[in-house]
């Protein structure tokens, strides 16, 4: 009785799926070093699907692009709700994550530009524009209560503006061809979905059949297809009361234990699958990886921090209720974990130069390493001074 206790309280907490994520990480890095490395590469990149639909993928992609979609839907489904009775309620809330993550695009991009623009490396100066939401997410939760949770939902607010500017520069910079047609089917799903909102239909199922429509529209169009999960979190209805649960807090609710203790562990297992080499290690001291790692641990940092401070004494923003600068000092820092959507960038940026994606590759996760080791010390330390200032 006292273990099913125990397990109850396990997958309850907001940590532990933090420690999961960390733990399949470790795994994935010692797989992919391994005898097993090939054969696990073989395996994600088997191929899966109806060749007559045009839904044959390998195993790496419908993870990337299907259930990451399933992820920006429960996370859009919380940013959704704190804009409507949350923390992001008051535009000056609201505002804050907008103008930090463009300060988080911005000056990282500077950075490696400043390293690179006159290099055989100067296409990638979008992988440190990247935040790993996931990843980023999983750190913080592993404060618990030490966090506010106005705190988090800011991350989460900025890591979605973030990630939507990435998918932005793909879609602009480093895609071959965009399918109009796909795109415009696309539109039409959303303005369906829109119009069932205003026609206030309440059952889930008239929102996830379409759902489903433009994620397939979206991914045939060229654009990354996870941002149909957030276009269509924002169309699912929700309202202001305590006592009436919404559709979106019931889809909100029944996405949480998946989610966490399935989808970002396989996402975490499939993406850390790094075999290291000699020719990583070389890159790392290289314009490429001073301009990843400065971009990402100190670009980030500071884009973040210097945007929100010029919104807020703009008065156009305010800081996310009970939070200190000191904490958004090491929120600033935990964005720099661009880990998976910083790879996909470098993939795209150096499509036949295998050795430079290696080296970025090896970059990005040093980069990432220190940014959420450097993030949860700054976090923890702030919450501890806080609450001996408070005795």
């Amino acid at each position: 009785m006292k273990l099913s206790i125990y397990f109850k309280k396990f997958f309850e907490s907001s940590q532990s799926s933090g420690i999961l994520l960390i733990l399949c990480v470790a795994f994935a890095l010692l797989i992919a070093n391994s005898s097993l490395g090939n054969s696990f590469q073989q395996f994600l990149d088997f191929q899966l699907g109806f060749e007559n639909l045009h839904l044959k993928y390998s195993v790496s992609t419908w993870i990337n692009d299907g259930l990451m979609a399933v992820f920006f839907l429960l996370v859009g489904l919380e940013i959704k709700r704190e804009l409507v009775e949350g923390e992001l309620s008051s535009f000056k809330n609201a505002s804050l994550p907008i103008f930090a993550a463009i300060g988080g695009m911005v000056i990282p991009a500077l950075i490696y530009s400043a390293f690179n623009s006159q290099t055989d490396y100067s296409n990638g100066w979008g992988i440190p524009m990247a935040t790993d939401i996931a990843f980023s997410l999983a750190i913080i939760s592993m404060l618990g209560k030490k966090v506010p949770a106005s705190l988090k939902i800011f991350l989460a607010a900025l890591a979605i503006v973030d990630d939507l500017g990435a998918i932005l520069v793909i879609a602009i910079f480093y895609t071959e061809q965009i399918h109009w047609m796909y795109l415009l089917l696309s539109l039409g799903i959303v303005a369906v979905l829109v119009l069932l909102n205003f026609l206030k239909v309440k059952k889930l199922i008239f929102y996830l059949i379409p759902g489903i429509f433009l994620w397939y529209f979206l991914h045939h169009s060229g654009i990354h297809a996870t941002i149909a999960g957030v276009l269509l979190a924002f169309t699912i209805p929700t309202n202001e009361s305590d006592t009436i649960i919404s559709p979106l807090e019931k889809l909100e609710h029944s996405l949480h234990f998946p989610v966490s203790f399935l989808i970002m562990p396989i996402f975490a297992l499939t993406n850390t699958n790094i075999a290291f080499s000699n020719n990583m290690t070389d890159g790392l001291f290289s314009s490429l990886g001073l301009g990843i790692i400065g971009g990402l641990v100190f670009g980030k940092l500071i884009g973040i921090n210097l945007f929100s401070l010029i919104a807020i004494k703009l008065k156009i923003s305010s800081l996310p209720q009970n939070s200190s600068w000191n904490q958004m000092i090491g929120v600033g820092l935990l964005a720099g974990i661009g880990f998976t959507m910083s790879i996909f960038i470098a993939l795209l940026s150096f499509k036949n130069e295998i050795d430079f994606q290696d080296e970025a590759k090896f970059a990005i996760l040093i980069a990432s390493v220190i940014a959420a080791i450097s993030g949860y010390l700054v976090l923890h330390l702030s919450s501890k001074n806080e609450e001996l200032e408070e005795d």
